[in-house]
């Protein structure tokens, strides 16, 4: 089945809710959803070349200021889902966004949408700071040479 993806191209992971993962309504608990963001997040940034180990050695790091979710479908156990990810470039200086879709693949109907509001901070410090030119270039890069300085 083809995914009609929100944005073309996305960096994408695959997951399957766990026994562990469902709650008390027998479906995937929206926690669950939130920790997969943050999951393709790092593997997204790792396949950008960008790990926590560079984060320390520059004593930067995206930071999520603001998070915002929309749970449109419940999963269940045992469901193939594709989650994809793609970052949006912002001002190139401080802040960028970085957004979300998971997929059925069963049917292809979206579950949720997530967006994340990222800003660059020193990690010594925890106050915002200029991204670094490994950024800029990994991230900000990214997201232009995709086509996605655009918002659908």
């Amino acid at each position: 089945m083809t995914i009609a993806w929100d944005i073309s191209d996305p960096f994408i992971l695959r997951v399957s809710p766990r026994p562990e993962d469902i709650d008390g309504l027998n479906h995937t608990n929206n926690a669950v959803y939130v920790q997969w963001c943050e999951r393709i997040g790092w593997a997204h940034s790792e396949a950008l070349n960008l790990s926590l180990a560079d984060y320390t050695r520059l004593d930067r790091a995206m930071a999520i200021r603001r998070g915002e979710y929309d749970y449109l479908l419940p999963s269940f156990l045992g469901e193939d889902l594709t989650l994809g990810t793609w970052l949006l470039p912002g001002d190139g200086k401080l802040v960028m966004e970085r957004r979300f879709q998971l997929v059925r693949e069963s049917d292809g109907a979206t579950l949720m949408r997530g967006r994340w509001d990222l800003v660059c901070i020193e990690i010594s410090s925890g106050r915002p700071r200029r991204m670094p030119p490994e950024f800029v270039s990994a991230y900000v890069g990214a997201a232009r040479e995709s086509g996605h300085g655009q918002q659908p």
